[in-house]
């Protein structure tokens, strides 16, 4: 059983909200994503710099593949008492780069102190046209950006001992903005690829009751690599040549998984951080 949907299936009364990468109400879409030492990261791996860098950008790659506009941001900061002034500084300044990027205001939150670094961050985004998970229909297309499996390649060197780039898909993820506003008129549906390529093909096909039919083979290893943060996106097989005009443009590389049948789609991979 996944704990984490059964415990938010108990929310009987939301759930005409809960199924996105965010809550969409009118044109404001409200996201929260934690991000917790031991869990997500160890700080050894990382800097306070990239811890508070990363804290953010996951969050705010919930409302770029939302297809909204990150406005603001709530803090909520578990902190150790063993953290220098300076540490501190660090964790703000990574938070205040990512912020600056994409135009995001950091407007108030809450601190407390703990036995360790816990993040919980709230982007408020605004949307005129949102993507969402639900809309794909028998015979889409299901492709996703970039490239994925280095997520998990670089946390297996860090589990073994080793250090990644500064610049690595696991210290910085590379949000696709600027893809998905070219291509949303075009998408069905869409979300970002946190969980690992098998783990959210399966969220956006239980949303729309469906399954995928795969063009060819791909790796366990690749397909459960989690916090990859490329877009997963459908869409009309009519609009392939289309997605890759715009991929070209954007200079994103678009890889076409399968397409769409109707049926239920069963996850290979384990639900774990590390």
């Amino acid at each position: 059983m996944n704990v984490e949907n059964y415990f938010i299936s108990t929310f009987r009364s939301s759930q005409k909200y809960i199924g996105d990468d965010g809550a969409c109400i009118g044109k404001w879409v409200y996201s929260k994503d934690l991000f917790f030492e031991n869990v997500h990261f160890k700080r050894k791996w990382l800097t306070p710099y990239q811890i508070g860098y990363k804290a953010m950008i996951i969050n705010i790659s919930d409302a770029v593949a939302m297809n909204a506009t990150p406005k603001y941001a709530l803090l909520g900061v578990a902190m150790p008492k063993s953290m220098s002034l300076h540490e501190m500084d660090e964790l703000s300044r990574g938070m205040q780069e990512a912020t600056s990027q994409y135009g995001v205001e950091i407007i108030g939150g809450d601190t407390i102190g703990n036995s360790k670094l816990d993040l919980s961050i709230t982007i408020v985004s605004h949307a005129s046209h949102p993507l969402l998970r639900r809309g794909i229909k028998k015979g889409d297309v299901i492709a996703y950006t970039g490239t994925i499996g280095q997520s998990a390649k670089e946390l297996n060197y860090l589990l073994s001992g080793g250090k990644t780039h500064s610049k690595s898909r696991f210290v910085a993820p590379r949000l696709r903005q600027g893809f998905v506003r070219r291509s949303r008129r075009y998408l069905r549906a869409g979300m970002d690829i946190s969980d690992g390529l098998f783990s959210d093909v399966e969220k956006l096909c239980s949303v729309n009751r469906m399954r995928i039919r795969f063009e060819k083979k791909i790796a366990k290893k690749i397909g459960c690599s989690g916090e990859e943060y490329e877009m997963l996106i459908a869409f009309s097989p009519k609009r392939l040549s289309t997605i890759r005009r715009i991929a070209a443009v954007s200079r994103t590389p678009v890889t076409v998984v399968g397409k769409v049948q109707r049926g239920r789609f069963t996850n290979r991979c384990k639900r774990h951080h590390f």
